[in-house]
Protein backbone atom coordinates (compact mmCIF):
# COMPACT_ATOMS: atom_id res chain seq x y z
CA UNK A 1 0.00 0.00 0.00
CA UNK A 2 1.56 3.64 -1.21
CA UNK A 3 1.65 5.99 1.31
CA UNK A 4 -1.34 8.31 -0.44
CA UNK A 5 -3.18 5.14 0.14
CA UNK A 6 -2.19 4.57 3.57
CA UNK A 7 -3.14 8.66 4.53
CA UNK A 8 -6.54 8.71 2.46
CA UNK A 9 -7.46 5.51 4.81
CA UNK A 10 -6.38 7.50 7.61
CA UNK A 11 -7.96 10.34 7.09
CA UNK A 12 -11.22 8.59 6.09
CA UNK A 13 -11.08 6.44 9.66
CA UNK A 14 -10.78 10.09 11.31
CA UNK A 15 -14.26 10.89 11.08
CA UNK A 16 -16.46 11.23 13.96
CA UNK A 17 -20.05 9.66 14.45
CA UNK A 18 -21.51 11.90 17.13
CA UNK A 19 -24.34 9.77 16.91
CA UNK A 20 -24.78 5.78 16.08
CA UNK A 21 -25.09 6.16 12.19
CA UNK A 22 -26.50 2.45 11.69
CA UNK A 23 -29.29 3.91 14.75
CA UNK A 24 -30.14 6.52 12.53
CA UNK A 25 -30.64 3.79 9.66
CA UNK A 26 -32.66 1.21 11.36
CA UNK A 27 -35.07 4.27 13.21
CA UNK A 28 -35.37 6.37 9.86
CA UNK A 29 -36.32 2.78 7.88
CA UNK A 30 -38.93 2.20 10.67
CA UNK A 31 -40.34 5.54 10.08
CA UNK A 32 -40.26 5.09 6.68
CA UNK A 33 -42.55 2.35 6.88
CA UNK A 34 -44.76 3.47 9.37
CA UNK A 35 -45.46 7.15 7.49
CA UNK A 36 -45.81 5.27 4.15
CA UNK A 37 -48.74 2.96 5.92
CA UNK A 38 -50.10 6.44 7.49
CA UNK A 39 -49.67 8.16 3.27
CA UNK A 40 -51.75 5.18 1.98
CA UNK A 41 -54.05 5.16 4.64
CA UNK A 42 -55.28 8.56 4.51
CA UNK A 43 -57.18 10.56 1.99
CA UNK A 44 -60.54 11.10 1.12
CA UNK A 45 -61.72 7.20 1.07
CA UNK A 46 -62.16 6.05 4.85
CA UNK A 47 -59.82 2.83 5.04
CA UNK A 48 -58.51 1.05 7.21
CA UNK A 49 -55.36 -0.20 8.23
CA UNK A 50 -56.10 -4.00 7.14
CA UNK A 51 -57.26 -2.69 3.67
CA UNK A 52 -53.88 -1.17 2.94
CA UNK A 53 -52.03 -4.55 4.24
CA UNK A 54 -54.53 -6.73 2.32
CA UNK A 55 -54.34 -4.29 -0.94
CA UNK A 56 -50.36 -4.79 -0.83
CA UNK A 57 -50.07 -8.17 -0.20
CA UNK A 58 -53.20 -10.26 -1.12
CA UNK A 59 -54.38 -7.33 -3.79
CA UNK A 60 -58.21 -7.97 -5.13
CA UNK A 61 -58.52 -6.36 -8.77
CA UNK A 62 -62.52 -6.53 -7.59
CA UNK A 63 -62.33 -4.54 -4.52
CA UNK A 64 -62.33 -0.58 -5.06
CA UNK A 65 -60.36 -0.31 -2.00
CA UNK A 66 -57.60 -1.93 -3.10
CA UNK A 67 -57.60 0.02 -6.72
CA UNK A 68 -57.31 3.25 -4.96
CA UNK A 69 -54.46 1.88 -3.07
CA UNK A 70 -52.55 0.45 -5.69
CA UNK A 71 -53.54 3.03 -8.64
CA UNK A 72 -53.21 6.14 -6.81
CA UNK A 73 -52.21 6.15 -3.12
CA UNK A 74 -49.04 3.96 -3.13
CA UNK A 75 -47.38 5.53 -6.60
CA UNK A 76 -47.94 8.51 -4.51
CA UNK A 77 -46.11 7.19 -1.23
CA UNK A 78 -43.25 5.81 -3.36
CA UNK A 79 -43.07 8.64 -5.64
CA UNK A 80 -42.69 11.21 -2.14
CA UNK A 81 -40.29 8.63 -0.69
CA UNK A 82 -38.30 8.78 -3.92
CA UNK A 83 -38.56 12.29 -4.51
CA UNK A 84 -37.29 13.63 -0.98
CA UNK A 85 -34.39 11.02 -1.05
CA UNK A 86 -33.40 12.04 -4.46
CA UNK A 87 -33.34 15.97 -3.52
CA UNK A 88 -31.38 15.45 0.04
CA UNK A 89 -28.84 13.48 -1.80
CA UNK A 90 -28.83 15.51 -4.31
CA UNK A 91 -27.82 18.47 -1.68
CA UNK A 92 -25.50 16.52 0.45
CA UNK A 93 -23.70 15.89 -2.55
CA UNK A 94 -23.46 19.63 -3.94
CA UNK A 95 -22.78 21.02 -0.15
CA UNK A 96 -19.72 18.08 0.04
CA UNK A 97 -18.11 18.95 -3.41
CA UNK A 98 -18.20 22.52 -3.77
CA UNK A 99 -17.91 23.10 0.71
CA UNK A 100 -20.51 25.29 0.18
CA UNK A 101 -23.21 24.81 2.90
CA UNK A 102 -26.09 26.72 0.98
CA UNK A 103 -26.24 24.49 -1.91
CA UNK A 104 -28.52 22.76 -3.19
CA UNK A 105 -30.77 22.11 -5.99
CA UNK A 106 -33.29 24.51 -5.74
CA UNK A 107 -31.25 27.24 -4.53
CA UNK A 108 -27.90 26.61 -7.00
CA UNK A 109 -30.70 27.18 -10.26
CA UNK A 110 -31.10 23.37 -10.71
CA UNK A 111 -34.44 22.25 -10.20
CA UNK A 112 -35.84 25.74 -12.02
CA UNK A 113 -33.70 24.79 -14.80
CA UNK A 114 -35.27 21.31 -14.82
CA UNK A 115 -38.75 23.03 -15.15
CA UNK A 116 -37.40 25.52 -17.65
CA UNK A 117 -36.56 23.25 -20.27
CA UNK A 118 -39.87 21.34 -19.44
CA UNK A 119 -41.98 24.32 -20.27
CA UNK A 120 -39.78 24.66 -24.15
CA UNK A 121 -40.68 20.81 -24.32
CA UNK A 122 -44.31 21.11 -23.59
CA UNK A 123 -44.58 24.23 -25.74
CA UNK A 124 -42.16 23.17 -28.89
CA UNK A 125 -43.36 19.66 -28.53
CA UNK A 126 -47.09 19.37 -27.75
CA UNK A 127 -47.68 14.79 -27.21
CA UNK A 128 -43.90 14.44 -26.21
CA UNK A 129 -43.69 11.28 -24.63
CA UNK A 130 -42.76 11.35 -20.16
CA UNK A 131 -39.66 9.75 -21.16
CA UNK A 132 -38.60 12.96 -23.85
CA UNK A 133 -39.80 15.31 -20.54
CA UNK A 134 -37.69 13.17 -18.51
CA UNK A 135 -34.55 13.81 -20.80
CA UNK A 136 -35.03 17.70 -21.43
CA UNK A 137 -35.14 17.94 -17.47
CA UNK A 138 -31.78 16.22 -17.44
CA UNK A 139 -30.56 18.79 -19.57
CA UNK A 140 -32.03 21.34 -17.66
CA UNK A 141 -30.91 21.01 -14.59
CA UNK A 142 -27.09 20.75 -16.05
CA UNK A 143 -28.47 24.26 -17.98
CA UNK A 144 -29.43 25.78 -14.57
CA UNK A 145 -26.18 24.40 -12.92
CA UNK A 146 -24.15 26.13 -15.52
CA UNK A 147 -25.64 29.10 -15.50
CA UNK A 148 -25.39 29.57 -11.53
CA UNK A 149 -21.60 28.30 -11.14
CA UNK A 150 -20.44 30.35 -14.66
CA UNK A 151 -21.80 33.62 -13.79
CA UNK A 152 -20.56 33.45 -9.64
CA UNK A 153 -17.33 32.50 -11.44
CA UNK A 154 -16.92 35.36 -13.60
CA UNK A 155 -18.07 37.79 -10.32
CA UNK A 156 -15.43 40.01 -9.15
CA UNK A 157 -13.84 37.89 -6.24
CA UNK A 158 -14.71 34.48 -7.16
CA UNK A 159 -17.57 32.26 -5.90
CA UNK A 160 -18.46 32.53 -2.64
CA UNK A 161 -21.44 30.44 -0.77
CA UNK A 162 -23.66 33.71 -0.39
CA UNK A 163 -22.62 34.85 -3.96
CA UNK A 164 -23.81 31.62 -5.41
CA UNK A 165 -27.06 31.47 -3.55
CA UNK A 166 -27.38 35.44 -4.35
CA UNK A 167 -27.19 34.34 -8.20
CA UNK A 168 -29.07 30.88 -7.82
CA UNK A 169 -32.06 32.75 -6.74
CA UNK A 170 -31.68 35.39 -9.83
CA UNK A 171 -31.35 32.42 -11.98
CA UNK A 172 -34.07 30.65 -10.56
CA UNK A 173 -36.50 33.59 -10.51
CA UNK A 174 -35.41 34.51 -14.37
CA UNK A 175 -36.15 30.97 -15.52
CA UNK A 176 -39.29 31.15 -13.80
CA UNK A 177 -40.27 34.01 -15.40
CA UNK A 178 -39.43 33.14 -18.85
CA UNK A 179 -41.30 30.11 -17.81
CA UNK A 180 -44.48 31.78 -17.60
CA UNK A 181 -44.05 33.81 -20.70
CA UNK A 182 -43.91 30.55 -22.82
CA UNK A 183 -46.97 29.05 -20.68
CA UNK A 184 -49.13 32.67 -21.96
CA UNK A 185 -47.91 32.67 -25.29
CA UNK A 186 -48.21 29.02 -26.37
CA UNK A 187 -51.21 28.30 -24.03
CA UNK A 188 -49.18 26.09 -21.82
CA UNK A 189 -49.98 27.46 -18.55
CA UNK A 190 -51.73 24.85 -17.15
CA UNK A 191 -49.24 21.83 -18.12
CA UNK A 192 -46.75 24.43 -16.43
CA UNK A 193 -48.39 25.26 -13.45
CA UNK A 194 -48.25 21.32 -12.40
CA UNK A 195 -44.56 21.89 -12.69
CA UNK A 196 -44.03 24.55 -10.79
CA UNK A 197 -46.42 23.88 -7.84
CA UNK A 198 -44.60 21.26 -6.83
CA UNK A 199 -46.47 17.92 -5.33
CA UNK A 200 -47.11 14.14 -5.71
CA UNK A 201 -50.77 14.21 -6.27
CA UNK A 202 -51.04 13.57 -9.56
CA UNK A 203 -48.32 10.65 -9.51
CA UNK A 204 -49.14 7.76 -12.35
CA UNK A 205 -47.32 4.29 -11.70
CA UNK A 206 -46.35 4.52 -15.03
CA UNK A 207 -44.29 7.93 -14.00
CA UNK A 208 -42.51 5.96 -11.32
CA UNK A 209 -41.65 3.43 -13.34
CA UNK A 210 -39.54 5.32 -16.04
CA UNK A 211 -37.96 7.16 -12.97
CA UNK A 212 -36.89 4.96 -10.72
CA UNK A 213 -34.03 3.61 -12.71
CA UNK A 214 -32.48 7.09 -13.20
CA UNK A 215 -32.68 7.53 -9.03
CA UNK A 216 -31.48 4.20 -8.63
CA UNK A 217 -28.45 4.63 -10.15
CA UNK A 218 -27.66 8.37 -9.04
CA UNK A 219 -27.96 7.15 -5.38
CA UNK A 220 -25.53 4.15 -6.31
CA UNK A 221 -23.20 6.72 -8.19
CA UNK A 222 -23.34 8.53 -5.10
CA UNK A 223 -22.85 5.64 -2.74
CA UNK A 224 -19.72 4.57 -4.91
CA UNK A 225 -18.14 7.87 -4.94
CA UNK A 226 -19.16 9.10 -1.11
CA UNK A 227 -15.80 8.20 0.52
CA UNK A 228 -14.12 10.47 -2.34
CA UNK A 229 -16.55 13.36 -1.41
CA UNK A 230 -15.80 13.32 2.52
CA UNK A 231 -11.86 13.84 1.53
CA UNK A 232 -12.86 16.34 -0.85
CA UNK A 233 -15.34 18.01 1.65
CA UNK A 234 -12.26 18.84 3.54
CA UNK A 235 -10.75 20.92 0.74
CA UNK A 236 -9.79 20.59 -3.16
CA UNK A 237 -6.00 20.98 -1.99
CA UNK A 238 -5.84 18.28 0.69
CA UNK A 239 -7.89 15.80 -1.82
CA UNK A 240 -4.82 16.32 -4.09
CA UNK A 241 -3.00 15.59 -1.65
CA UNK A 242 -4.57 12.19 -0.70
CA UNK A 243 -4.04 10.97 -4.46
CA UNK A 244 -7.74 12.18 -5.22
CA UNK A 245 -8.57 12.57 -8.94
CA UNK A 246 -11.01 15.72 -7.90
CA UNK A 247 -11.59 16.53 -11.76
CA UNK A 248 -13.28 12.46 -11.73
CA UNK A 249 -14.53 13.19 -8.58
CA UNK A 250 -16.60 16.68 -9.15
CA UNK A 251 -17.45 14.96 -13.07
CA UNK A 252 -19.34 12.13 -11.77
CA UNK A 253 -20.48 13.84 -8.73
CA UNK A 254 -22.36 15.94 -11.05
CA UNK A 255 -23.39 13.52 -13.10
CA UNK A 256 -25.38 11.73 -9.83
CA UNK A 257 -26.78 15.44 -9.43
CA UNK A 258 -28.28 16.11 -12.77
CA UNK A 259 -29.63 11.94 -12.41
CA UNK A 260 -31.13 12.72 -9.57
CA UNK A 261 -32.94 16.11 -9.38
CA UNK A 262 -33.78 15.43 -13.12
CA UNK A 263 -35.77 12.57 -12.32
CA UNK A 264 -36.97 14.30 -9.27
CA UNK A 265 -38.46 17.24 -11.18
CA UNK A 266 -39.78 15.09 -13.76
CA UNK A 267 -41.91 13.13 -11.07
CA UNK A 268 -42.64 16.00 -8.60
CA UNK A 269 -41.91 19.58 -9.98
CA UNK A 270 -40.32 21.48 -8.18
CA UNK A 271 -39.59 21.55 -4.55
CA UNK A 272 -37.48 23.34 -2.55
CA UNK A 273 -35.65 23.36 -0.03
CA UNK A 274 -35.33 19.41 0.88
CA UNK A 275 -31.43 19.65 -0.71
CA UNK A 276 -30.85 22.24 2.28
CA UNK A 277 -32.07 21.31 5.42
CA UNK A 278 -31.80 17.30 5.03
CA UNK A 279 -28.06 17.18 4.88
CA UNK A 280 -27.10 19.54 7.88
CA UNK A 281 -29.84 17.79 10.13
CA UNK A 282 -27.59 14.61 8.33
CA UNK A 283 -24.28 15.69 9.19
CA UNK A 284 -25.60 16.91 12.64
CA UNK A 285 -26.82 13.37 13.55
CA UNK A 286 -23.47 11.10 12.29
CA UNK A 287 -20.98 13.26 11.60
CA UNK A 288 -19.31 14.35 8.30
CA UNK A 289 -18.36 11.07 6.39
CA UNK A 290 -19.63 10.97 3.20
CA UNK A 291 -20.45 7.11 3.66
CA UNK A 292 -23.12 7.55 6.18
CA UNK A 293 -24.38 11.07 5.19
CA UNK A 294 -25.28 9.18 1.80
CA UNK A 295 -27.53 7.11 2.80
CA UNK A 296 -28.96 8.39 6.03
CA UNK A 297 -30.27 11.79 3.85
CA UNK A 298 -31.77 9.80 1.21
CA UNK A 299 -33.84 7.64 4.48
CA UNK A 300 -34.75 11.36 5.82
CA UNK A 301 -35.44 13.14 3.22
CA UNK A 302 -38.12 10.55 2.11
CA UNK A 303 -39.34 11.05 5.39
CA UNK A 304 -39.46 14.83 5.22
CA UNK A 305 -41.29 14.56 1.88
CA UNK A 306 -43.79 11.93 2.62
CA UNK A 307 -44.67 13.68 6.24
CA UNK A 308 -45.02 17.08 4.10
CA UNK A 309 -47.17 15.32 1.78
CA UNK A 310 -49.75 14.01 4.78
CA UNK A 311 -49.78 17.79 6.20
CA UNK A 312 -50.27 19.07 3.35
CA UNK A 313 -53.99 17.29 2.79
CA UNK A 314 -54.68 18.09 6.35
CA UNK A 315 -54.15 21.48 5.97
CA UNK A 316 -57.12 22.48 4.27
CA UNK A 317 -59.47 19.52 3.95
CA UNK A 318 -60.40 18.04 0.85
CA UNK A 319 -58.19 20.78 -0.87
CA UNK A 320 -54.56 19.92 -0.68
CA UNK A 321 -51.63 22.19 -0.17
CA UNK A 322 -48.77 21.84 -2.10
CA UNK A 323 -46.24 19.80 -0.77
CA UNK A 324 -43.48 22.68 -1.76
CA UNK A 325 -45.18 24.96 0.57
CA UNK A 326 -44.84 23.04 3.25
CA UNK A 327 -41.01 22.11 2.57
CA UNK A 328 -41.04 26.17 2.30
CA UNK A 329 -41.94 26.52 5.54
CA UNK A 330 -39.32 24.84 7.19
CA UNK A 331 -36.81 25.74 4.07
CA UNK A 332 -36.96 29.52 4.36
CA UNK A 333 -36.29 30.45 7.84
CA UNK A 334 -33.44 27.34 7.72
CA UNK A 335 -31.90 29.34 4.47
CA UNK A 336 -32.00 32.91 6.28
CA UNK A 337 -30.26 31.55 9.35
CA UNK A 338 -27.46 29.96 6.93
CA UNK A 339 -27.26 32.91 4.82
CA UNK A 340 -26.73 35.40 7.39
CA UNK A 341 -24.00 32.83 9.46
CA UNK A 342 -22.11 33.10 5.88
CA UNK A 343 -23.13 36.72 5.05
CA UNK A 344 -19.30 37.25 5.47
CA UNK A 345 -18.20 35.80 2.74
CA UNK A 346 -19.68 38.13 0.77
Amino acid sequence: MNTKSKNLKKTTKEFKNPFTSSAVIIIGIVLLGLSMIVSINFGASNLSYQDVLKAIFHFDPDNSSHVIIRELRLPRAIAAICVGAALAVSGAIMQGMTRNPLASPSIMGVTSGSSFLIAIALAALPGISYLGLMMFSFVGAGLGAGLVFGISAMAKGGVTPVKLALVGSAITSLLSSLSTAIGIKFNVSKDISYWYAGGVSSIQPQHILFAIPFIVVGLILALILSRSISVLSLGEDVAKGLGQRTVYIQFFGTIAVLLLTGAAVSIAGMIGFVGLVIPHITRFLVGVDYRWIIPCSAILGGILLITADIVGRMVNPPFETPVSAITALIGVPFFLYLARKEGRGL
